[in-house]
């Protein structure tokens, strides 16, 4: 299935763009019922193709990013040569509903990082936090309130959201690491 779809060698497409991109209008509408004047805020960079493509369905709303690369609790030793990029928060947070956005949810590590670079900003009202892929593994206390899917992957396995540029579809691969 992979190789007809130019995905590469070793390659497992889990979930197609079709089936992504249905399921994340879903999750678009789950927020749009529960959370009152939303602000999406991307975890870079994982986050950002999914949160643009959730600012796109819910219309005006605020929204920004985190890089969360200093405030990883493993950057001193898993991070060598760190790409550290711009957290953009356009907007005062204080207050606010953020809808934080992450591709793959598993330690909750990232997440726990993006909410200390997040609070940097200010203290939200409420932080709520969707995932398209909950694949397990927790070593922190996290859940999110919006997901995609839930699918087990073998620890081994690297579970990747993968943006294609030419036509801005979404699709889940899972790879070897």
């Amino acid at each position: 299935m992979a190789g007809g779809l130019g995905y590469g060698e070793g390659v497992q497409v889990l979930l197609d763009e079709s089936a992504v991109g249905l399921r994340w209008k879903e999750v678009a509408a789950e927020i749009d019922d529960v959370v009152e004047r939303p602000a999406v805020v991307a975890i870079r960079r994982g986050g950002v193709a999914l949160a643009s493509e959730l600012v796109r369905i819910l219309g005006d709303v605020d929204h920004g990013s985190v890089d969360i690369a200093l405030y990883r609790d493993d950057a001193a030793t898993a991070l060598p040569d760190p790409k550290i990029g711009p957290s953009v928060i356009p907007f005062d947070v204080v207050g606010r509903d953020i809808v934080l956005v992450d591709d793959v949810l598993q330690t909750g590590r990232s997440v726990r990082a993006a909410i200390d670079a997040l609070l940097d900003y200010g203290r939200p009202r409420r932080i709520w936090l969707a995932a398209l892929v909950d694949r397990g593994g927790r070593e922190l206390p996290i859940a999110a309130d919006f997901v995609g899917f839930v699918r087990t992957v073998d620890p081994k396995k690297r579970l990747r959201v993968e943006s294609r540029e030419a036509d801005a579809q979404l699709h889940i691969q899972v790879m070897s690491r």
